[in-house]
């Protein structure tokens, strides 16, 4: 009978090592978890001062519509702008 190695993981059918988070039921979990942390952090946003520079900032939500309008604008700016600056051309390592 072989002894698992400390920090081995089960096995799944093939052969190959499963981690926690290959289960659906764990990264459910997360998902589930990032959602409460998100909506108790917009509950708790009316109780908290604001001193911005900004009216704008004060705002119910600000910060998270901010970051959201943020992270779409960097994404559509890899994509469009930087893929032409670093694509090469499809035979570009070819002898």
């Amino acid at each position: 009978m072989q002894r698992k190695r400390q920090g081995e993981g089960a096995r799944a059918a093939d052969g190959r090592q499963r981690f926690w988070l290959d289960q659906t039921g764990n990264v459910n979990k997360i998902v589930y978890a990032v959602y409460a942390i998100c909506a108790v952090l917009l509950a708790i946003d009316p109780l908290i001062s604001r001193y911005g520079p900004f009216a704008i900032e004060r705002w119910f939500g600000f910060y998270g519509l901010y970051s959201l309008a943020a992270c779409v604008v960097l994404v559509i700016v890899a994509k469009q702008v930087l893929r032409r600056l670093v694509m090469r051309p499809e035979d570009y390592y070819d002898d």
